[in-house]
Protein backbone atom coordinates (compact mmCIF):
# COMPACT_ATOMS: atom_id res chain seq x y z
CA UNK A 1 0.00 0.00 0.00
CA UNK A 2 1.08 3.73 -0.37
CA UNK A 3 0.39 7.11 0.86
CA UNK A 4 1.21 8.85 -2.38
CA UNK A 5 -2.07 7.83 -4.44
CA UNK A 6 -2.41 11.33 -6.23
CA UNK A 7 1.31 10.92 -7.48
CA UNK A 8 0.62 8.29 -10.56
CA UNK A 9 1.87 8.39 -14.28
CA UNK A 10 5.26 9.99 -12.77
CA UNK A 11 8.87 8.75 -13.51
CA UNK A 12 11.60 10.85 -11.45
CA UNK A 13 14.85 10.65 -13.78
CA UNK A 14 17.25 12.23 -11.50
CA UNK A 15 17.43 10.70 -7.85
CA UNK A 16 19.92 11.43 -5.18
CA UNK A 17 21.40 7.94 -4.20
CA UNK A 18 23.02 7.75 -0.63
CA UNK A 19 26.48 7.44 -0.37
CA UNK A 20 28.19 4.13 -2.26
CA UNK A 21 30.62 4.35 0.59
CA UNK A 22 28.20 4.07 3.34
CA UNK A 23 25.82 1.81 0.70
CA UNK A 24 28.84 -0.94 0.32
CA UNK A 25 30.21 -0.88 4.37
CA UNK A 26 25.92 -1.63 4.73
CA UNK A 27 26.75 -4.48 2.80
CA UNK A 28 28.79 -6.22 5.68
CA UNK A 29 25.93 -6.67 8.35
CA UNK A 30 22.82 -8.33 8.33
CA UNK A 31 19.13 -7.11 8.68
CA UNK A 32 19.47 -7.77 12.28
CA UNK A 33 21.98 -5.85 13.51
CA UNK A 34 21.07 -2.58 10.90
CA UNK A 35 17.79 -2.48 12.57
CA UNK A 36 18.85 -2.74 16.02
CA UNK A 37 21.52 -0.06 15.16
CA UNK A 38 18.64 2.11 13.40
CA UNK A 39 16.68 2.40 16.73
CA UNK A 40 14.61 -0.48 15.76
CA UNK A 41 12.88 1.37 12.86
CA UNK A 42 13.03 0.52 9.30
CA UNK A 43 11.79 -3.06 8.94
CA UNK A 44 9.34 -4.35 6.46
CA UNK A 45 6.24 -6.69 7.25
CA UNK A 46 7.40 -10.19 8.21
CA UNK A 47 5.85 -11.73 5.01
CA UNK A 48 8.46 -10.66 2.66
CA UNK A 49 10.38 -13.30 2.77
CA UNK A 50 13.58 -14.53 -0.41
CA UNK A 51 12.05 -16.79 -3.00
CA UNK A 52 15.17 -18.93 -2.26
CA UNK A 53 17.25 -19.71 -0.05
CA UNK A 54 20.24 -17.76 0.69
CA UNK A 55 19.10 -14.28 -1.33
CA UNK A 56 20.76 -11.24 0.03
CA UNK A 57 21.38 -7.86 -1.13
CA UNK A 58 22.12 -4.50 -0.04
CA UNK A 59 21.40 -1.54 -2.84
CA UNK A 60 19.82 1.66 -3.52
CA UNK A 61 16.37 1.92 -4.59
CA UNK A 62 14.53 2.63 -7.49
CA UNK A 63 10.89 2.97 -6.08
CA UNK A 64 8.17 1.59 -8.10
CA UNK A 65 4.21 2.48 -7.47
CA UNK A 66 2.16 -0.57 -9.19
CA UNK A 67 -1.81 -1.23 -9.52
CA UNK A 68 -3.10 -4.44 -8.79
CA UNK A 69 -2.52 -7.00 -11.51
CA UNK A 70 -0.19 -4.67 -13.68
CA UNK A 71 3.34 -4.93 -14.23
CA UNK A 72 3.77 -2.17 -16.90
CA UNK A 73 5.64 0.25 -14.40
CA UNK A 74 8.34 -1.75 -14.10
CA UNK A 75 9.24 -2.34 -17.19
CA UNK A 76 9.09 1.55 -17.02
CA UNK A 77 11.55 1.26 -13.81
CA UNK A 78 14.07 -0.72 -15.88
CA UNK A 79 15.28 2.32 -17.64
CA UNK A 80 15.80 3.98 -14.47
CA UNK A 81 18.33 1.04 -12.79
CA UNK A 82 22.21 2.49 -12.15
CA UNK A 83 24.55 -0.32 -11.09
CA UNK A 84 24.10 -0.88 -7.35
CA UNK A 85 20.16 -0.35 -7.41
CA UNK A 86 16.97 -2.45 -5.86
CA UNK A 87 14.23 -2.15 -7.72
CA UNK A 88 11.35 -1.56 -4.35
CA UNK A 89 7.86 -2.22 -5.81
CA UNK A 90 5.32 -1.15 -3.78
CA UNK A 91 1.14 -1.75 -5.20
CA UNK A 92 -1.90 0.70 -4.89
CA UNK A 93 -3.34 -2.16 -2.99
CA UNK A 94 -2.75 -5.46 -1.59
CA UNK A 95 -2.29 -7.93 -4.39
CA UNK A 96 -0.40 -11.19 -4.68
CA UNK A 97 -0.37 -11.80 -8.66
CA UNK A 98 2.73 -12.74 -10.31
CA UNK A 99 4.53 -9.08 -11.27
CA UNK A 100 7.68 -10.86 -11.77
CA UNK A 101 9.61 -13.29 -13.27
CA UNK A 102 12.80 -14.43 -14.88
CA UNK A 103 12.42 -12.21 -17.98
CA UNK A 104 12.25 -8.86 -15.95
CA UNK A 105 15.19 -10.39 -14.05
CA UNK A 106 17.39 -10.67 -16.97
CA UNK A 107 16.41 -7.13 -18.19
CA UNK A 108 16.95 -5.76 -14.32
CA UNK A 109 20.31 -7.25 -14.52
CA UNK A 110 21.84 -6.15 -17.84
CA UNK A 111 21.11 -2.92 -16.08
CA UNK A 112 22.98 -3.52 -13.31
CA UNK A 113 20.28 -4.02 -10.76
CA UNK A 114 21.01 -6.15 -7.77
CA UNK A 115 17.66 -7.61 -6.90
CA UNK A 116 14.27 -6.61 -6.12
CA UNK A 117 11.76 -6.30 -3.40
CA UNK A 118 8.31 -6.26 -4.06
CA UNK A 119 4.90 -5.90 -1.90
CA UNK A 120 3.59 -8.50 -4.47
CA UNK A 121 3.64 -11.78 -6.06
CA UNK A 122 6.37 -12.94 -8.40
CA UNK A 123 6.51 -16.32 -10.49
CA UNK A 124 9.40 -18.56 -11.93
CA UNK A 125 11.78 -19.18 -8.91
CA UNK A 126 13.94 -21.49 -9.74
CA UNK A 127 14.65 -19.64 -12.72
CA UNK A 128 15.76 -16.70 -10.53
CA UNK A 129 17.39 -19.09 -8.06
CA UNK A 130 19.70 -20.20 -11.11
CA UNK A 131 20.20 -16.60 -12.08
CA UNK A 132 21.13 -16.11 -8.27
CA UNK A 133 18.75 -12.91 -8.93
CA UNK A 134 18.11 -11.79 -4.97
CA UNK A 135 14.32 -11.14 -4.82
CA UNK A 136 12.04 -10.24 -1.51
CA UNK A 137 8.36 -11.26 -2.33
CA UNK A 138 5.36 -10.97 -0.39
CA UNK A 139 4.27 -14.24 -2.44
CA UNK A 140 4.92 -16.71 -4.81
CA UNK A 141 2.03 -17.06 -8.04
CA UNK A 142 2.45 -18.14 -11.18
CA UNK A 143 -0.77 -15.55 -12.12
CA UNK A 144 0.36 -13.43 -14.84
CA UNK A 145 -0.25 -9.33 -14.82
CA UNK A 146 -1.50 -6.96 -17.71
CA UNK A 147 0.15 -4.07 -18.95
CA UNK A 148 -2.53 -1.67 -18.82
CA UNK A 149 -2.50 1.04 -16.15
CA UNK A 150 -0.29 4.28 -15.21
CA UNK A 151 1.75 3.87 -11.43
CA UNK A 152 5.03 6.15 -11.08
CA UNK A 153 8.60 5.54 -10.61
CA UNK A 154 10.80 6.91 -8.38
CA UNK A 155 8.63 8.78 -5.79
CA UNK A 156 8.18 8.23 -2.43
CA UNK A 157 6.18 4.85 -1.50
CA UNK A 158 5.51 2.45 1.48
CA UNK A 159 6.20 -0.80 0.88
CA UNK A 160 5.15 -3.67 3.64
CA UNK A 161 4.62 -1.15 5.86
CA UNK A 162 7.89 1.03 5.47
CA UNK A 163 8.37 4.24 4.18
CA UNK A 164 11.17 4.40 1.29
CA UNK A 165 12.28 7.15 -0.38
CA UNK A 166 14.43 6.76 -4.01
CA UNK A 167 17.88 6.88 -3.20
CA UNK A 168 17.35 5.09 0.49
CA UNK A 169 19.39 1.56 1.03
CA UNK A 170 17.49 -1.24 1.05
CA UNK A 171 19.17 -4.21 3.19
CA UNK A 172 17.80 -8.01 2.79
CA UNK A 173 18.74 -11.34 3.84
CA UNK A 174 17.00 -14.04 5.39
CA UNK A 175 15.84 -12.37 8.68
CA UNK A 176 14.17 -9.73 6.93
CA UNK A 177 13.97 -6.80 4.74
CA UNK A 178 15.03 -3.34 6.51
CA UNK A 179 15.68 0.57 4.71
CA UNK A 180 17.96 3.07 5.75
CA UNK A 181 17.29 6.45 4.59
CA UNK A 182 19.57 8.22 2.88
CA UNK A 183 20.42 10.88 4.77
CA UNK A 184 21.88 8.64 7.78
CA UNK A 185 23.00 5.84 6.02
CA UNK A 186 26.47 6.54 6.95
CA UNK A 187 25.99 7.04 10.62
CA UNK A 188 24.05 3.59 9.99
CA UNK A 189 26.86 2.26 9.22
CA UNK A 190 28.69 3.45 11.61
CA UNK A 191 26.80 2.48 14.36
CA UNK A 192 26.15 -1.35 12.92
CA UNK A 193 30.18 -2.00 12.91
CA UNK A 194 30.11 -0.61 16.48
CA UNK A 195 27.22 -3.07 17.31
CA UNK A 196 29.01 -6.63 15.50
CA UNK A 197 32.23 -5.65 17.18
CA UNK A 198 30.53 -5.47 20.41
CA UNK A 199 28.43 -9.00 19.38
CA UNK A 200 32.04 -10.01 18.53
CA UNK A 201 33.17 -9.65 21.93
CA UNK A 202 30.09 -10.85 23.55
CA UNK A 203 30.42 -14.02 21.57
CA UNK A 204 33.23 -15.22 22.13
CA UNK A 205 32.55 -14.77 26.32
CA UNK A 206 29.33 -16.92 25.71
CA UNK A 207 31.51 -19.30 23.75
CA UNK A 208 33.62 -19.43 26.69
CA UNK A 209 30.63 -20.94 29.30
CA UNK A 210 30.24 -17.31 30.26
CA UNK A 211 26.37 -17.09 31.09
CA UNK A 212 23.95 -14.48 29.90
CA UNK A 213 23.22 -14.04 33.23
CA UNK A 214 26.16 -12.65 34.31
CA UNK A 215 27.29 -10.66 31.21
CA UNK A 216 24.18 -8.90 30.95
CA UNK A 217 23.81 -8.59 35.21
CA UNK A 218 20.95 -9.68 35.46
CA UNK A 219 20.43 -11.00 38.64
CA UNK A 220 19.75 -8.65 40.66
CA UNK A 221 16.83 -7.49 38.39
CA UNK A 222 15.75 -10.66 38.44
CA UNK A 223 16.03 -10.98 42.45
CA UNK A 224 13.64 -7.29 42.44
CA UNK A 225 11.29 -9.14 40.28
CA UNK A 226 10.69 -12.17 42.68
CA UNK A 227 12.28 -14.50 40.84
CA UNK A 228 12.95 -17.55 43.49
CA UNK A 229 15.72 -20.99 42.79
CA UNK A 230 13.93 -23.96 44.49
CA UNK A 231 16.27 -26.86 45.13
Amino acid sequence: MTTAMNNLGIVKRNIVRADRAAVDKLARFGVATIHEAMGRVGLMKTYMHPVYTGAALCGTAVTVLLQPGDNWMLHVAAEQIQPGDVVVAACTTDNEDGFFGDLLATSFRARGALGLVIDGGVRDVSELADMDFPVFARAVSAKGTVKATLGSVNIPVVCAGASIHPGDVVIADADGVVVVPAAIAQQVADAAEARENNETDKRAKLASGVLGLDMYNMRGALAAAGLTYVD
